[in-house]
């Protein structure tokens, strides 16, 4: 299977829906009023409210998917408004042309291919739902894309981080077992700041993960996060606690929970702190967690469960960064390398 397969299949595969249907009877919201009831497609905010609720009703995609989709869109949108053209009217040539307009904005071929999987799933369901022709993007080659091995960090660097926190503080507990359970874990950034204090059996040592498209999975989770994550529930969270009940596991200083922003600048902080600076983001946590394993082990199909991955071809460009550290290992050690 090539990359861009790949990615097409880790979006979306498209087909007719009810939701876009009686999308079509309500015309929820146009750009412009005066034209809610034009026959062309021109300004087509109702055609992409109804493909984004085909995507969050009938796909199930995560909301974070689908405001990709729709941020794609409207910038693909805004573009044919500029060139007064309709949906109607796009052929081959101007999907192509939209995608060299994008490498020239200095997106990278990756970017670019995400584009055109939104493009391609959009028109799709305008010709089966919308009545429009001809999916222009069909014989639309995808970018090439070459094998990007994930960064991830050293044992050494991880240490750190980890320790890079002051205890003895409420926000240093939290951000500690923050960063503890993340790496124990390899859970996505969005996922860790929807922790709710159910999902988590300290005893169990089992934390209930809810992932991409509503899919939930059972992560086993190590003693020294464990520790973290009890320590920052008994002397640190009820400092952040404004009102009794609160769900969320992770909690900011309004008592609410703390966004995926406030997480970023908790790992930015850690970082300046701990002296681990480039390139450092979640999904490099994540990507560190399933190297660490894999080196020391654990079988690819393992990881991909714990990852959430629901095609393994995403799990197996780890045993690439792998087979790459072992030549690197070998050209620096052997004699005759």
């Amino acid at each position: 299977m090539s990359e861009s397969d790949r990615v097409t299949q880790s979006r979306t595969q498209t087909s007719g829906g009810t939701a876009a249907r009686r999308l079509t009877n309500t015309q929820k919201r146009t750009c412009a009023p005066e034209q809610a009831n034009a026959p062309n497609l021109r300004l087509p905010c109702a055609e992409l409210d109804a493909f984004v609720d085909y995507l969050r009703v009938e796909k199930g995609l995560a909301a974070n998917s689908v405001v990709s989709y729709h941020r794609d869109l409207k910038e693909f949108v805004a573009h044919l408004h500029e060139l007064g053209r309709d949906l109607g009217e796009v052929g081959r040539e101007e999907i192509r042309s939209y995608l060299i307009l994008l490498y020239r904005r200095g997106l990278r071929a990756r970017s670019v291919a995400r584009h055109l999987v939104s493009l391609r799933n959009f028109f799709r369901f305008l010709v089966k739902e919308r009545g429009v022709r001809t999916d222009p993007t069909a014989e639309v080659e995808a970018p090439k894309l070459g094998a990007d091995l994930p960064h991830y960090l050293s044992i050494e660097e991880v240490d750190k981080l980890l320790e890079a926190h002051d205890t003895s503080t409420p926000a240093g507990l939290r951000d500690k077992a923050m960063l503890e359970l993340l790496y124990a874990t390899g859970m996505r950034v969005s996922e860790l700041v929807s922790l709710r204090q159910d999902n988590l059996d300290l005893n169990l040592g089992v934390l209930r993960c809810l992932g991409k498209g509503g899919k939930e999975r059972l992560i086993p989770v190590g003693k020294a996060a464990l520790r973290a994550v009890e320590s920052y529930v008994q002397r640190g969270r009820g400092s952040f606690l404004k009102k009794p009940g609160a769900p969320y596991l992770f909690l900011n200083h309004r008592g609410d929970r703390l966004s995926r922003v406030g997480f970023w600048k908790i790992l930015r902080r850690c970082g300046r702190r701990a002296g681990v600076v480039i390139g450092l983001t979640p999904h490099v946590i994540r990507h560190s967690f399933a190297t660490h394993l894999l080196e020391r082990g654990a079988d690819l199909r393992s990881v991909q469960v714990m990852l959430g991955h629901s095609d393994i071809s995403s799990t197996q460009i780890y045993t690439h960064v792998l087979m790459e550290r072992l030549k690197q290992v070998y050209r620096t050690h052997h004699p005759r390398a």
